[in-house]
Formats: C-alpha cells, sequence, structure tokens
C-alpha cells in the first residue's frame, strides 16, 4: 500500500560572505540599517521535510507520494524526484505564487543573515486527501510533516474522519503552535516523531504528561541525536537503539528526515520497531556526512554492510531482503 507523505517543500538558497557581518554594523544607526555584501558563492539545495524524507525513502527502494503545495519553479525539482522515484503527481502547484524558499548569508564568524519565504506552501490548506487515494488506493500511512498550520490540521481532520492511519511530525511548527494546535495534530495518531527537545515543548504546550501523549498516540519515537533514537510504546519497555558507529559528521541539515525514511521504509517491510531505528540511523548518518539533504548515495551492499558492522549480522540479513 502507498505511503503518503505531506509537508514542506522547499529550496535552500545559501551563500558565504568572506569578512564579519559586524564589521559593518554601526550600533548607534542600527534602526537605519541598510547594507550589502559581496558573496563569494551561491548553492541552491533541494529540501523541505515532506520532500526530503521522500527523497529517502525512494533511496530505499519505495514509491512514496509526495503531498505538498509548490510553485511553478518546481518543474526541475520535480523531476529530480521523480528520478529517485518519488511520485510527485498529486502536488499542488499554486498559480500565482513561488516554491518556499530560504535565503540565507553566512559570514566566517557563522553569524547568518536569513530569510523564510513561505509561498506555495500556504497553499497546502487547499489539498485534499480523497482525491489522492483514489488515485493510488488507500494509504498505509498519511504522515503529516511541518507544512502550513491550516493544512497540516485538514490532514490531520480528514485522515480521523475517512479512516486513515496517520503519522504525527509536526516537528518545526512545535516552537510556533500553541498547545490547542499540537493536541489537534497529536491526538489519534498512529505513531508520533519528534527529537528530545521537541518531546519536552509537546509536554509543556499540550499539559499532557508522557504517558498522556502514550494513551493518545500508542507509540513514540523520540531521536536523541548522537546517542541514537528511544522508542516507547504503551505497554512495552522502551527500546534504545544508538548511533551508526564510525560516522564522519559534516553537516546536520536534514538528518532528521532520513531517518524517518528509513524508519519508515522497514516499517513498510514488517520488520520490529527496533530493525525500522536501525535502518534509520544508518541512511541518517549517510546525510549527515554531506553538504545538503538529498545529496547522499549508496549502493545496496554498502547500505546493509555498513548497517551490518553496527548492529550485528542478523540485522543486516533482516534487512538485506528488502533492498533491492
Amino acid at each position: 500500500m502507498p505511503l503518503l507523505i505531506a509537508g514542506s517543500i522547499a529550496t535552500d538558497h545559501l551563500m558565504s560572505f568572506d569578512g564579519k557581518f559586524a564589521d559593518s554594523l554601526v550600533v548607534e544607526q542600527l534602526e537605519k540599517l541598510s547594507v550589502s555584501f559581496l558573496v563569494n558563492d551561491l548553492e541552491i539545495r533541494r529540501g523541505g521535510v515532506a520532500a526530503n524524507i521522500c527523497f529517502g525513502l525512494g533511496q530505499l527502494g519505495l514509491a512514496p507520494v509526495l503531498v505538498g503545495a509548490v510553485g511553478e519553479d518546481f518543474a526541475d525539482y520535480k523531476s529530480w524526484l521523480q528520478r529517485h522515484g518519488v511520485d510527485c503527481e498529486s502536488v499542488h502547484v499554486s498559480d500565482s505564487k513561488h516554491t518556499a524558499r530560504f535565503v540565507c548569508t553566512t559570514d566566517t564568524t557563522m553569524a547568518q543573515f536569513a530569510s523564510f519565504y513561505p509561498g506555495a506552501m500556504s497553499e497546502a490548506r487547499l489539498i485534499e486527501l480523497a482525491p489522492i487515494v483514489e488515485r493510488v488506493g488507500a494509504p498505509d500511512f498519511v504522515l503529516i510533516g511541518a507544512d502550513d498550520p491550516d493544512g497540516m490540521l485538514r490532514h490531520t481532520d480528514e485522515c480521523r474522519q475517512r479512516g486513515y492511519r496517520f503519522i504525527a511530525d509536526p516537528s518545526q511548527q512545535l516552537a510556533f503552535g500553541e498547545g490547542d494546535l499540537i493536541r489537534q495534530l497529536i491526538d489519534g495518531a498512529t505513531l508520533l516523531f519528534s527529537n528530545e527537545y521537541e518531546s519536552h515543548l509537546i509536554e509543556q504546550k499540550t499539559g499532557w504528561s508522557a504517558e498522556e501523549i502514550l494513551d493518545l498516540v500508542g507509540t513514540q519515537v523520540i531521536t536523541l541525536g548522537k546517542d541514537g533514537v528511544k522508542i516507547v510504546a504503551k505497554g512495552q519497555d522502551p527500546i534504545v537503539v544508538p548511533a551508526l558507529n564510525n560516522v564522519n559528521a559534516v553537516e546536520p541539515t536534514g538528518v532528521g528526515d532520513a531517518f524517518r525514511a528509513g524508519f519508515l521504509a522497514a516499517t513498510e517491510w514488517g520488520l520490529s520497531h527496533e530493525r525500522a531505528a536501525q535502518v534509520g540511523c544508518t541512511i541518517a548518518a549517510y546525510v549527515v556526512e554531506t553538504v545538503g539533504t538529498q545529496e547522499y548515495t549508496f549502493t545496496r551492499e554498502e547500505f546493509v554492510a555498513r548497517l551490518g558492522a553496527s548492529y550485528g549480522d542478523d540485522a543486516a540479513a533482516e534487512v538485506g531482503k528488502y533492498l533491492s
């Protein structure tokens, strides 16, 4: 059965300034700030949580369905995703707005001037899931990731009404959302993804205890950065899976999205939560070792060997059956 992955689709425009912003700022005149910096380079990277997750699923041999809103400038990005196994036929294309864009300039001290343009992402609220399901078939899961808040609510409500199993993954929206929004996005989910900080933020903003959250979602997957991942399921002992061994970390952007892709792929294969976390940690290592969220590659043999080196021969043999 198909996997529907709903969430943001964006491009990142990243520039580097060979100097210090502070040298061009006059503290007493900040209210009249008007400066320009000559940058050395420009990198345009593909991003957005839904697109990143879909790319990872495609790398593992699945054919996820991308659900999100973009502008007419999405053509090249769409071709890239389709070449990597992603179904983009249900992506909503705005006739008036550009695809969401993050523009950032970084100086030699790692100080940044950045802007985020949501653009077409705000039209995610116009997307109905039922026509997508009619086209591709009943979904195994609908993952609802960070996106336009009204769009996230619409997808969540529709999943409840139509009986689609959904995965709550509010991530970046937790910092901006109030307790009522977060409660609506989580209640009834089959699974909840978060990192350790976000887990505490959910409890703080909703007023729910960890036990009450489990009563509502059944299973919570909490990523722990370099310490791996913890899986807490109602009525079961927690499972802690360490991060992959021998990782040469370069840049962390997109690591959480890649983990989700690996976890979902293994879940689709019918593997245990422990195996799913091991697959997630393995693909996450490839992302943290590259610059960019969709720049990594691996062969089946490399992936299985690397997973086995950290998690054992049994894990490698079990996962290897499903990688084509």
